[in-house]
């Protein structure tokens, strides 16, 4: 089995002698799409992630793999039979994380049955030949025995529609290790510290540093792709430092409940609300997650947090149509994700600037690939890998990613650890379904390099609970210390690290 393996990964870097075909900034959904296009069309790839695989944006969605039903109000038809085309492939490609999900659009009135009715029959007729479900009008009667949470005072009926949902960070961890396959090589915790430029001024590699040793490399590569996101502008200047901002940064949180709260498997779409989104109230996990906000902010950063308006309108709008109202003492977890989207005029909106992806190359050839969504990110990379071999003049195979199969984990060598140690098959911590096992597999097969590697995208307990994942945070050093080879020393930093990172999720 082809595993994420940094020591091998970085061996490599520094054995190379001949330009890479492909270099790129940036390890979250973007940017390993990108990686697992250019590896199946033959490209020699080399990706470099500051922090971990999916530790920004990527891992904080709404866990949706949807066309985008709020697009089709704004005409963007295009944009949402695309996205509908992407989410059948994904499904087809991921099986093994990618469902169908049922969603219901409660209706307190009969031209919102119509209206959102007569919608979703087009969004069906969109997703022509996609194996998702079929919408349809149901009564109120159906509608609470759908979603028993649901008030029934003002409701007039619904409308029952299918979307995709998924594992947002274990997919990308997947997807990383099918781009591993496929011979590309990732580094987490590597940072870009420069762009190389030859004596045309033309871009021809990268700096990075290896964060655990402090090594500089120097990366030749024929062609440079900036996947950074939200942070995308920042990689910019390091190729122009005059370059004006392509990206207005804009943050979304998303409140975490216990499954009591929200029973059933039948999401629910709060069609229209006072800031004019969408709201979506959805079973994950054996949880439910509520959410998203649209705030703009002045610029990215790292580990963003909810502002307290934030957690009070989504609370305010779940209280209008459940049962039992939530409060902040109900919510187990919030967490903040940053959108990279491209700019319109100074007026717009956040909500309203594009969610389509952008490609742009620089006149030092630098390609930069932002916007867009997790449904359509193998489009994007198909797109970013096309204008790179075409910008770096590169021999490479047609694209392989609309029927690559993306590898899911290995459960068979996952019982051969507990059944050649069996202390492996203990539990990290009383309350939460996590064993030592997974831990010592994330570290030896998927690159989990911190704790918070561990439980915030090898396992989404940060996500989840972020009380219990800061009780079990100890355990899960002193397993990762056994397999890495650090000490006690090294416990006690990764635990004051996490606990810091904690303080973003906890909700009050």
């Amino acid at each position: 089995m082809t595993r994420l393996d940094r020591g091998e990964s970085l061996a490599r870097i520094r054995d190379r002698n001949s330009p890479w075909d492909v270099a790129i900034i940036g390890g979250g959904a973007t940017g390993v799409a990108v990686a697992l296009d250019a590896a199946s069309r033959g490209l020699d790839v080399v990706l470099l992630e500051r922090f971990d695989f999916g530790s920004g944006t990527s891992s904080r969605s709404t866990k949706l793999v949807h066309g985008g039903v709020r697009y089709l109000k704004q005409g963007n038809v295009t944009l949402v039979r695309d996205a509908l085309r992407e989410r059948q492939l994904l499904l087809d490609n991921a099986p093994h994380l990618v469902h169908d999900q049922p969603f219901l659009i409660p209706c307190r009135s009969l031209w919102q049955w119509f209206f959102y009715g007569v919608g979703l029959k087009l969004y069906d007729l969109l997703a022509t030949r996609n194996s998702f479900g079929r919408s349809r009008c149901v009564t109120a009667r159906r509608a609470l025995e759908l979603i028993p949470a649901m008030q029934g005072e003002r409701l007039r009926g619904a409308v029952l529609y299918h979307d995709g949902q998924f594992d947002d960070a274990r997919l990308l961890i997947d997807m990383a290790r099918t781009a591993a396959i496929q011979g590309a090589t990732l580094v987490n915790h590597m940072p870009c510290s420069g762009i190389m430029k030859d004596d045309r001024n033309l871009v021809s590699g990268v700096t990075a540093i290896d964060e655990e040793s402090g090594e500089t490399l120097q990366i030749p590569a024929r062609t440079v792709v900036n996947a950074a996101g939200p942070f995308c502008d920042a990689v910019r200047t390091l190729d122009d430092a005059d370059c004006q901002p392509m990206v207005a940064a804009s943050q979304g949180i998303h409140l975490v409940l216990p499954k009591e709260l929200y029973p059933g498997d039948t999401a629910m779409i709060v069609p229209k609300t006072s800031d004019g989104r969408v709201i979506f109230v959805v079973p994950w996990q054996d949880h439910a997650i509520v959410g998203t906000t649209d705030t703009a902010i002045d610029q990215a950063v790292a580990e963003p947090s909810p502002q307290p308006q934030e957690i009070q309108f989504l609370l305010e709008t779940a209280a209008e149509y459940l049962s039992r109202p939530p409060t902040i003492d109900d919510v187990l977890s919030v967490f903040t994700g940053i959108r990279p989207l491209v700019k319109g005029d100074k007026s717009s909106r956040t909500a309203s600037l594009s969610r389509d992806h952008v490609i742009r190359l620089s006149s030092s050839n630098l390609i930069t690939i932002t916007g867009g969504k997790w449904t359509t990110v193998r489009k994007m990379a198909e797109d970013c890998i096309d204008k790179a071999i075409q910008t770096g003049k590169l021999d490479a195979g047609a694209c392989a990613t609309k029927s690559l199969q993306i590898e899911g984990p290995e459960r068979a060598d996952l019982d051969q650890l507990e059944s050649d140690n069996p202390e492996l098959a203990q539990p990290i911590h009383p309350s939460l379904p996590l064993r030592r096992s997974q831990v010592v597999w994330a570290v030896r097969n998927e690159m989990a390099r911190t704790v918070e590697d561990m439980l915030a995208r090898r396992t989404r307990w940060l996500f989840l609970n972020s009380r219990l994942a800061l009780e079990a945070a100890p355990a899960v050093a002193e397993v990762m210390a056994g397999e890495l080879g650090t000490d006690s020393a090294w416990c006690d930093e990764q635990v004051n690290a996490f606990q810091a990172t904690a303080q973003h999720y906890l909700p009050a």
